[in-house]
């Protein structure tokens, strides 16, 4: 995906290799770093105690980021390649609502190795299982397909929380620097586009992450059977607060990760280019 400096002119654009490794850095990363608020949003979503221990915290941490750094990596290499798509050849910028869209089909298309993902983290925490253990006992209980139950609300979310990252914060951010005094301040510039797009995704995105989370932990789905009914029920009988269970902790989670990834992103960019 194409990028602006401060003359407003293209850069070259990452190659496909490229944007895998700086996804993976990324992913990575912001995982390690932020493993602990993760942890707490699961256990506030699902009404469970909070482990006691620091090492608590970070259960399920290898499985997350050995996997979120590729998922990572495959949204920045599918969105730089749908970039490249719509640029056919042509030496200019991708628009906002291109640079936006691209990066939502990023996301859907990632959905289908980051739905077992967090399906895994979610009962290996439960089961106090390794993440093989978890998997092989999952397969064995309710099937091998059920390592993708919730794999379409894991689409819609990830479909705006990836045009988040990898659209609307660098959408913000370079309309920020066309101003004075952000031309000045661009590390505030990026803080400030990456919570901006951190709070629109969050907002957008926590009901449906919710409800996801709720039925990826109840895997007979006696009680939460997809994510629509699961929305439906908690609306109706816990109100509108039940949808945002762990809503703070998800969106400063989602602000790190944006801030980290787009400046991993830009920075790169830069590098290639100077």
């Amino acid at each position: 995906m194409t990028k602006v400096d401060e003359t407003n002119k293209a850069l070259i654009p990452l190659s496909p290799t490229e944007n895998l490794a700086v996804g993976c850095v990324g992913g990575a990363l912001e995982t390690c770093l932020q493993m602990p608020i993760l942890t707490y949003k699961l256990c506030l979503q699902e009404k469970r105690k909070l482990p006691s221990t620091f090492a608590g915290f970070y259960r399920g941490v290898g499985v997350q980021a050995s996997t979120v750094a590729p998922i990572t990596a495959i949204q920045f290499m599918v969105n730089g390649m749908l970039g490249s798509t719509l640029l056919k050849g042509e030496n200019r910028k991708l628009s906002d609502k291109e640079t936006i869209c691209t990066a939502a089909g990023a996301g859907i298309i990632s959905s289908f190795l980051y739905s077992p993902v967090d399906l895994t983290t979610i009962q290996q925490q439960k089961l106090n299982k390794n993440p093989f253990q978890t998997i092989t006992y999952l397969m064995k209980e309710y099937g091998t397909l059920s390592i993708f139950r919730g794999i379409s609300s894991c689409a819609v979310r990830e479909a705006i929380y990836t045009a988040g990252y990898l659209g609307l914060a660098p959408v913000i951010t370079s309309h920020l620097t066309n101003t004075d005094y952000f031309k000045e301040n661009r590390f505030l510039a990026s803080v400030s586009g990456a919570c901006a797009a951190g709070i629109i995704a969050a907002t957008l995105t926590h009901p449906v992450d919710t409800a996801k989370t709720i039925m990826q932990a109840d895997m007979p789905g006696t009680t939460w059977k997809n994510a629509r009914s699961t929305t439906i029920i908690l609306f109706n009988e816990q109100g509108i607060s039940s949808l945002y269970r762990g809503f703070i902790p998800r969106t400063i989670r989602i602000c790190g990760a944006f801030f980290v990834c787009m400046s991993l992103n830009e920075m790169a960019t830069r590098w290639k280019n100077n």
